[in-house]
């Protein structure tokens, strides 16, 4: 019986190895992810203040000719 009882451990233990590599490996993959998203994020947030400091320059220039007719 005692046998028995060390060989359930032993298997849990195995178990609990297998479940934390494979969490790490998850966890790992999920980093760079995030990493990705994010730069993605700082490029879109670029993309987007350039569009509109455009935008209100061609506006100001809109109205500009505007005062000037």
């Amino acid at each position: 019986m005692p046998n028995f009882d060390l060989d359930t451990l032993e298997r849990q233990v195995e178990e609990l190895i297998r479940t934390c590599r494979q969490l790490r490996e998850e966890n790992d993959s999920l980093r760079t992810q995030q990493e990705q998203l994010v730069a993605e994020r700082a490029g879109f947030i670029e993309k987007t203040e350039s569009a509109r400091s455009r935008v209100e320059t061609m506006i100001s220039r809109l109205k500009s000719m505007e005062e000037e007719l």
